[in-house]
């Protein structure tokens, strides 16, 4: 009978390994789940751990199994507590088993269980979206370096010499080597000072004189042929470049909670910005996000009172936009920073402040930002009819020329829960590869 030895270092599926390649395998189905879960309004818990169902057919793995019906076994299995080996296993009484219902069905199988953590969650979720970046380089893998301590070094510059690491070096050199002391010679100049200060030595004295001397020389000589520093006892600190990440980008997130929201179109809103919340903080774990939420008056806040806080008042559109660049202007130099920005509203304002908000942004903000995306709560009845007709309400009438001139500008509607994700993959799904030239 062959023996089958596993030598993984964690076996019976629990490895890291294993995992990822039963992902691998089972992605799209993965996918699917996640994104049904989506468009039924379960945007909040895209964050947390998930237990998905997936079908059993097609995530089996091939097994060694013994031959039921040849070879001889004797074996105990885990978890007995009755038998012993040599026993012999009764037979079961006919009809003590107990069977389940008849079925005129056909054959089938319960789905599999399987439990993804919130990263892998988010990996699945936002795979195949990114922030767009018009200009400047990838986000992600915008670094800068700074020196970090990496232990000591024979050679350097004379300004990093370790005066303690050299020290130490050269006592424990001089040590082994047994250099003398200044004190042994000082010691032995000083005996034989006083021995040939005798009037009239004995033989034993001149003998006694003849034997300092010769010592007081080898200490010389010793303590000149082992120096107090030896250049292999010099030590210089050394220094190497450490990746520090480099939190250069920003996003605005925008809010409308002005009376003209009501709770359907907040909570339209809140969920659009969770996904991006989720999102940014997952693909872009360095980027910062700014909350400003405005009615009549606009404000930065954090992200409880912005998702959370019942505010309301009028609607003045413009002052989220000052507020915007007050920020900028206080925090985020563009010349520094890539900016972004995401606004939600019902398209509703006062008399002439959208045009105020076309001439802000024409004139200065969207020469600041990387991107800026426009995103209008419109009526569930209406979703087919306006969704992308020309008319509209006051603000995305204004902002259609902001459109038409800026590139990085992108606006959109969205009517019920089911359109968020699809509207956010339109708004943030990663331009295709450009074609390889044969």
């Amino acid at each position: 009978m062959p023996n089958f030895i596993d030598r993984r270092l964690n076996p019976k599926d629990k490895s890291l390994g294993n995992r990822q390649r039963f992902l691998r395998r089972a992605r799209d189905e993965l996918k699917r789940a996640i994104n049904d879960r989506v468009r039924s309004g379960k945007i909040d818990a895209v964050g947390e751990d998930q237990v998905i169902p997936i079908p059993r057919k097609g995530i089996g793995e091939p097994t060694f199994q013994r031959a039921p019906h040849s070879g001889r076994r004797e074996e105990v299995l885990p978890g007995n507590k009755t038998f012993g080996t040599g026993d012999r296993i009764p037979r079961p009484a006919a009809g003590s088993g107990k069977g389940s219902d008849p079925s005129s069905s056909g054959d089938g199988e319960d789905d599999f269980q399987f439990v993804l953590s919130r990263e892998e969650v988010l990996d699945l979720f936002f795979e195949d979206l990114e922030l767009p970046d018009l200009v400047k380089l990838n986000l992600k893998e915008v670094v800068t370096f700074r020196p970090r301590r990496a232990g000591f070094t024979m050679s350097g510059n004379p300004t990093s010499i370790s005066v303690g690491r050299t020290m130490f070096n050269s006592f424990g050199r001089r040590i082994a080597l047994r250099r003398p002391k200044q004190a042994e010679i000082d010691a032995v100049a000083a005996e034989l000072a006083k021995l040939e200060g005798e009037r009239r030595p004995s033989a034993a004295i001149l003998q006694r004189i003849a034997a300092l001397r010769e010592e007081l020389a080898t200490l010389a000589r010793r303590r000149k042929l082992i120096p107090y520093i030896d250049p292999i006892d010099i030590r210089f600190n050394r220094f190497e470049p450490q990746p520090v990440p480099n939190a250069n980008a920003v996003m605005f997130c925008l809010m409308d909670v002005s009376g003209s929201m009501g709770e359907r179109e907040k909570d339209l809103a809140k969920r659009f910005f969770v996904l991006l919340h989720l999102f940014l903080k997952r693909r872009y774990a360095k980027t910062d996000i700014v909350f400003i939420r405005h009615t009549h008056e606009a404000s930065e806040v954090d992200e409880d009172t912005f998702f959370y806080s019942t505010q309301s008042g009028g609607t003045v559109v413009s002052t989220a936009l000052d507020e915007m660049l007050r920020v900028i202007r206080e925090r985020y130099p563009a010349k520094e920073w890539n900016i972004y920005a995401a606004q939600a509203s019902d398209g509703d304002n006062i008399p002439n402040d959208s045009e105020k908000c076309v001439s802000m942004l024409d004139s200065t903000l969207m020469r600041l930002c990387q991107y800026y995306a426009y995103v209008e709560i419109i009526d569930e009845r209406e979703s087919e009819m306006f969704r992308h007709a020309d008319n509209g309400t006051s603000l995305w009438n204004a902002y259609r020329e902001v459109s038409a001139e800026w590139p990085n500008f992108e606006m959109t509607r969205i009517a019920k829960p089911s359109d968020i994700y699809p509207v956010f993959h339109e708004l943030f799904a990663k331009a295709p590869a450009p074609a390889k030239r044969g």
